[in-house]
């Protein structure tokens, strides 16, 4: 026998980013989404009536599609997840793109799949120059409708992954949800791509169906062949090519290890967010969409934290009304009462662009008109999300809050728009709540420089840690070049973020966090030991951030605290922070 037959390959492994936890062995399947070729030809007055049916029959056609899918999915794991697909049917149903593709036709007289192709194409560059990267990630979602409708219009059936009769993990560079929605469970073990987030619609579909995900693996295809022996790491984003016995062995104690610390932070699902002294850290959820409210519930959270809105604005010629944000903000609070909700006012500026908002391009919209800044130059549209949001306070269970206040004169000017609003409301005889609590993020280091003066006129703070580290530090942690420079332990951001918390105590009013830092546990000893309030973080992680507080002494994070702020780099309070928390919930970081 030949040296090359009896000698084992290689192990290669390769790091990306775990979304969905669990651990699979098998053959890889690469899956190929070939792009279609978009004719293009120019259209007489007689053809457009034609363009203009077929354009039609597509969406038909394309909507009972998603419709079925939607359907299977709810069968199969139940409506909440199902009702992601309620983001794709409102894109076949979305009367500014659909009139948008009928204007184009009319004016540029081609052929309907081109054009839909470039409406598309624009909807997709709008959503993909956003900062908030769960927005971002809709852009996937468009795409596998406008892919959908295009294939319609070329006569085409739905392109599927590449099946397969034997057990198989799926290697793409990307899903879509309805990818993942058709995956035979019984012989997909999990799947890697090259692109993709945590907030991603097809990691979320991942995380349902227990299925191990790794995503940010840029350029795997290229190095697998179909059939080759793969193991992925759901919880750290590793991907193994020939894993070794031994490997395989590790990985046998591993998952066993997991399974064991997935059953106990189910046990303390409904038990309180406290240190061993007893000390309650309100520990909340993120959200983007009403429909996270069950994920937030479900989780074992106190309430949200975060209930970001931009949503309500993309992708659409005109604002929402009144009406139809009162609803969204309505039911979100009916839905986590008793627990209470914190309504971020629009964060939305240069980087997040909105057809209905009219905004103008920046060259540098971080430090440009966003956020409060563009609420208060636009007070018509700012006062008419205030009246919905005091509306639905009064359920009793709505705070509001304003980002990125620089100081004290933008806080006043947003609560005399509020006051307004509340005058307003009382005139129309309509019911709000006129005692709601607001509340800013401070996110800017003006803010933290100033939280003394803020904390006398506002109820509680929320410390945006993404971008008050970004604005310290200027770093851009989206650049490649200097991501590495992003330090959430750089002297200078915890010595902004415990000014922020003193002040804040001492003015009688409670803080939060509500960045990235909130949800990662290496970081929940530090924070407690600065004397946060509250964390709030995404929905998957509440569990082990329970579990992290609970296992933790107060008096030691405060300790460690004290300590911080004789140490002069970032890395030696992280290697700090990462001892002290594998110390007490190590099993949660392995």
């Amino acid at each position: 026998m030949s040296e090359t037959a009896t000698t084992p390959k290689p192990e290669q492994r390769f790091q990306g980013v775990g979304v969905a936890p669990g651990i699979a062995h098998a053959q890889a399947v690469i899956h190929w989404v070939d792009e279609e070729e978009i004719p293009l030809r120019k259209i007489t007055n007689e053809e457009l009536p034609e363009e203009i049916a077929r354009f039609e029959a597509a969406l038909i056609a394309t909507r009972a599609e998603l419709l079925e899918i939607q359907q299977r999915i709810a069968d199969a794991i139940g409506a909440k997840d199902a009702s992601i697909f309620d983001a794709h049917l409102l894109v076949v149903e979305d009367r500014t793109l659909i009139d948008e593709v009928l204007r184009n036709l009319e004016k540029q007289r081609n052929n309907i799949e081109y054009i839909f192709h470039q409406v598309a194409e624009k909807y997709c560059q709008t959503l993909s120059q956003i900062d908030d990267p769960y927005l971002r990630e809709r852009v996937v979602d468009i795409e596998d409708v406008a892919r959908r409708v295009i294939r319609h219009l070329l006569g085409k059936g739905p392109q599927g992954y590449t099946s397969n009769d034997k057990p198989h993990v799926i290697v793409s560079h990307n899903l879509t949800p309805s990818d993942t929605a058709s995956l035979n469970r019984s012989l997909v073990l999990g799947f890697a791509t090259e692109v993709g987030s945590k907030t991603s619609h097809s990691a979320i579909m991942a995380r349902s169906l227990d299925i191990p995900a790794i995503v940010g693996l840029h350029g795997i295809c290229s190095k697998l062949s179909n059939g080759d022996d793969i193991l992925i790491d759901g919880y750290t984003g590793l991907l193994i090519i020939n894993p070794t016995p031994e490997t395989l062995h590790e990985y046998g104690k591993i998952e066993s290890r997991k399974e064991e610390v997935e059953e106990r932070l189910e046990l303390i699902r409904d038990t309180v967010s406290a240190t061993q002294e007893g000390r309650h850290i309100i520990l909340s959820a993120n959200i983007e969409l009403p429909e996270e409210v069950d994920d937030v519930i479900s989780s074992g959270a106190e309430g949200v934290g975060l209930y970001r809105t931009e949503f309500l604005y993309l992708n659409r010629e005109e604002p929402p009304d009144e009406e139809e944000q009162f609803e969204n903000y309505r039911l979100v609070a009916e839905r986590a009462k008793p627990h209470s909700v914190i309504i971020r006012t629009l964060d939305i500026g240069g980087d997040k662009l909105s057809e209905s908002l009219e905004l103008e391009e920046e060259e540098n919209p971080f430090l440009g008109c966003r956020a409060i800044r563009f609420c208060l130059q636009n007070p018509d549209i700012f006062k008419t999300q205030l009246r919905a949001i005091l509306r639905a306070a009064a359920l009793g269970n709505v705070r509001v809050m304003y980002p990125m206040i620089s100081g004290v004169s933008e806080l006043r000017q947003a609560n005399a728009l509020l006051e307004e609003c509340k005058v307003e409301l009382r005139e129309r005889g309509v019911e709000f709540n006129p005692d709601i609590e607001v509340g800013i993020m401070i996110e800017v280091p003006s803010a933290a420089l100033c939280a003394d003066l803020l904390a006398r006129e506002a109820k509680f703070f929320s410390i945006g840690t993404n971008d008050l580290i970004q604005y310290s530090i200027a770093v851009d942690r989206g650049n490649d070049k200097i991501a590495h420079l992003y330090e959430p332990t750089h002297p200078s951001v915890l010595r902004l973020i415990k000014s922020v918390i003193e002040a804040a105590h001492r003015n009688n009013i409670w803080v939060g966090v509500c960045g990235e830092m909130a949800g990662d546990i290496q970081y929940t000893p530090l924070l407690i030991g600065l004397g946060v309030d509250e964390l709030s973080a995404s929905s998957s992680v509440v569990p082990r951030v329970k579990k992290a507080v609970q296992s933790l002494s107060l008096a030691t994070c405060q300790t460690f605290a004290n300590e911080v702020f004789e140490a002069d780099t970032a890395e030696v309070i992280l290697k700090r922070c990462i001892e002290i928390a594998r110390a007490h919930y190590g099993e949660l970081l392995d």
